[in-house]
């Protein structure tokens, strides 16, 4: 038996065999039950270090708008 045939054969069956059980495999372990807490910490990770979003009157400030003075400013 030529080296292609033996090899097209073997992907046709077996190969195709293992390859499902592994999608069916990976199925399993993404949606078992205990999966949910780990997944749930995992969506979050890059929000961990995060600050808290500024206050409304924070914005103001930094924008001007609180500023009694009414000659804009310059921006550096």
């Amino acid at each position: 038996m030529e080296t292609y045939t033996f090899l097209r054969t073997f992907a046709d069956s077996w190969h195709l065999l293992f390859m499902f059980l592994f999608f069916i495999g990976m199925v399993i372990f993404i949606f078992r039950p205990g999966a949910k807490k780990v997944h749930d910490e995992t969506s979050n990770m890059i929000f961990r270090n995060d600050d808290k979003p500024a206050s409304p009157e924070t914005d103001r400030q930094r924008s001007g708008q609180g500023d009694t003075r009414s000659e804009p400013r310059e921006a550096r």
